[in-house]
């Protein structure tokens, strides 16, 4: 029984220690490749490859420019660091939705990159855009890289306004060519004088005059003569009554114009430092532009989203940024003074020009993003508008509401369509 006993623990101890060995080694490969596929898949997430689709970088674009551009460029500084490459230089993608969703929970969680950002852009903490999906998040990275990867370009001088920008109504210009051609008609009329003067002289050469006669013929023309003619005194008086007239109907032509208009408002906000410097996008504060009639002027929370930390010159309230901060903490308005003012018998939308047509604010109110002191810039009078509604050609790609319409153009005119061909030029339009 003895030998049995220690014989029997002899054959199991040599028949399992394979198996066991088999068991272990099976379950540590289980583990690692367990292992392996969470870090991959944590991989994966972590570093999502960013779309290099047109569409997202469209969407993308607009997501920036409504929520990113006031304070982010993508080449350059602005209030915080330029966007692109910002992928290359954080942990990874899931920190930037982390800290685009809220920055300062980030922060707050020591994270050493969020808190190195926080102490260089003087304690400055970003906006938090819980709204913001992870898939704008990803849409807004595709825009910034697309544009990073750009090649620098030469800037463009702005463009101006369009057609009858050039500072003349279209009747003063009329009036400009109707006075040159009355001068050129006035002129050929002297020449023609001349030559007949000089035809008369050789016929009366030809006949047998008194000494008298002869001398008021040949008789030498000087200042005095010509001055003291009928004739000279006639243009002298025509032409300062039609240059009193040109006068007056330009003055006459003036009324209710009020290009070139800038008043001094209460706060000396620059479009200049905003708009050019920073790149704002102008409808980041005048949210109006592409929702109805008004563009709307910005109200003082507006102006708080950036102000709320921007805030030099507030300690003594004094400055232009303290007036702001204090208008935000009195709850009262600022009241800026209107520039461009329609009159109560013109209509316009913003919406229709903007969003439909196309139309760059600068196509109307110029150059804003160089203008230290806004000033209005086109006539804004009923010929310019008119004159824009000729010359513009329709901006009907991709709105299927036109298909029928530019196929019936088509079929009548080889030239593209203009506004007015689409009843732009009806008085209903504007005037109802």
């Amino acid at each position: 029984m003895s030998s049995d006993s220690r014989f029997v623990p002899l054959v199991l101890k040599t028949d399992t220690e394979p198996n066991m060995n088999k068991n272990f080694i099976s379950s540590a490969c289980k583990f690692f490749s367990l292992v392996f596929v969470f870090a991959f898949i944590n991989f994966t997430s972590s570093a999502q490859e960013i779309s290099t689709d047109p569409a997202a970088i469209k969407a993308g674009q607009g997501l920036f420019n409504a929520n990113c551009k006031a304070c982010h460029a993508v080449k350059r500084k602005l209030v915080g660091p330029a966007l692109g490459g910002v992928q290359d230089r954080v942990p990874s993608i899931k920190w930037i939705k982390d800290f685009v969703h809220n920055s300062s929970a980030v922060i707050k969680s020591g994270d050493d990159y969020a808190v190195k950002l926080y102490n260089e852009y003087n304690k400055t903490q970003m906006t938090a855009f819980t709204s913001l999906k992870d898939e704008d998040i990803m849409n807004i990275l595709a825009y910034v890289k697309s544009e990073h990867e750009k090649p620098e370009e030469v800037a463009a001088p702005a463009a101006g306004a369009q057609a009858g920008q050039a500072g003349e109504t279209a009747s003063s210009k009329y009036l400009n060519v109707i006075l040159i051609g009355m001068v050129l008609i006035l002129l050929l009329l002297l020449i023609i004088l001349a030559l007949i003067v000089s035809a008369l002289k050789r016929f009366l050469d030809q006949k047998e005059l008194s000494e008298e006669d002869r001398e008021v013929v040949h008789s030498p023309i000087n200042v005095g003569s010509v001055t003291r003619s009928p004739g000279f005194i006639f243009i002298v008086v025509f032409l300062v009554a039609a240059l009193g007239f040109k006068a007056v109907i330009n003055v006459l032509f003036s009324v209710g114009v009020q290009q070139g208009y800038a008043p001094k408002q209460p706060i000396a906000f620059s479009h200049k430092i905003h708009a050019g410097q920073y790149e704002i996008d102008c409808k980041y504060c005048h949210i109006g532009v592409t929702k109805g009639k008004n563009a709307t002027i910005p109200s003082v929370n507006i102006c708080m989203n950036c102000h709320n930390q921007i805030k030099s010159g507030t300690l003594t309230g004094e400055g232009e940024i303290g007036k702001i901060v204090a208008a935000y903490e009195n709850n009262k308005p600022i009241e800026w003074v209107r520039i461009h003012n329609l009159p109560d018998l013109a209509y316009f939308n913003h919406a229709q020009h903007v969003n439909v047509g196309g139309v760059e604010c600068q196509t109307c109110h110029g150059p804003i993003e160089t203008m230290d002191v806004v000033r209005q810039h086109s006539l804004l009078t009923m010929g310019w508008c008119i004159d824009c509604h000729r010359k513009t050609d329709v901006n009907t790609k991709g709105n299927a509401y036109y298909d029928k319409l530019v196929e019936l153009h088509k079929k009548s005119s080889k030239t593209p369509m203009k506004v007015e061909d689409e009843g732009g030029l009806e008085c209903s339009k504007c005037h109802y």
